[in-house]
């Protein structure tokens, strides 16, 4: 007898048959995020490969959540949601929000891929609390095995922040020393500048006003806000004693 989904009369089943394939909401996210094209949005998710990328787009196209727009005369295609995936997000936000409030922050925060999370800084640098000229920030990383450890945040006032990965040749404003799990935890509201650098994780120098001001500078995101979300625990306290 051939496999079938599930077999239940239930409408949640049935959107999570839809929804469950691996990286089909990572890539709606990264859509709601702003990203409509093929590389960006592989930028955004991290880790999925360019063939299991384009096989999930399509399957949201032909599920009616995604429309495919290509521009000949330009050359570009570009993947917009659809009105019916608009309507999944208020779901989604549940989701996250749940997610926030339930998922250990060691667990959420586990496996986070670095070029991915950079990319995403980029929508999280708030520029109006940044000094009204190019501001430089240098953010460096200890995690083992990393093929870039260093990343350089340049801001200029009323532009896309951009990130790079070599030199770009400014001095440099702010030096971050950290590792992946922090910058993850303060982005997603599991810890603060402060808590982070009395764990010792967190380590600032440099303009002593960008220092100061990390928390107005990073956003986090919003389903942080109101409180509730699990925090990230200290080295010490995460292992049980023997």
């Amino acid at each position: 007898m051939p496999n079938s989904p599930y077999g239940l009369i239930c409408p949640i089943v049935k959107a999570c048959e839809m929804l469950e394939p691996r990286w089909t909401i990572p890539i709606l996210v990264e859509l709601w995020s702003g990203s409509t094209r093929f590389n960006d949005i592989r930028r955004g998710v991290g880790n999925v490969s360019p063939a299991l990328l384009s096989k999930r787009l399509k399957e949201l196209e032909a599920h009616g959540l995604v429309e495919r727009v290509a521009d000949p005369g330009a050359g570009t295609v570009d993947y917009l949601r659809t009105a019916k995936a608009v309507g999944l997000e208020p779901a989604l936000d549940s989701l996250a929000v749940w997610a926030q409030h339930h998922i250990e922050a060691e667990t959420a925060l586990a496996d986070m891929d670095l070029p991915a999370l950079m990319w995403t800084l980029r929508r999280y640098v708030l520029t109006e609390h940044l000094p009204r000229r190019r501001t430089v920030i240098r953010f460096r990383f200890d995690d083992p095995g990393l093929e870039y450890d260093t990343y350089w945040v340049l801001a200029n006032p009323g532009q896309t922040v951009e990130i790079c990965t070599a030199v770009p040749g400014y001095d440099i404003d702010l030096y971050v020393e950290t590792d992946i799990r922090t910058l993850s935890a303060l982005m997603t509201g599991r810890a603060t500048v402060a808590d982070r650098i009395a764990a010792g994780t967190l380590f600032l120098s440099g303009d002593p006003r960008l220092a100061r001001g990390m928390d107005r500078w990073l956003k986090t995101v919003c389903y942080a806000q109101g409180g509730g979300s699990l925090p990230l625990r200290n080295a010490s306290s995460e292992t049980s004693p023997a």
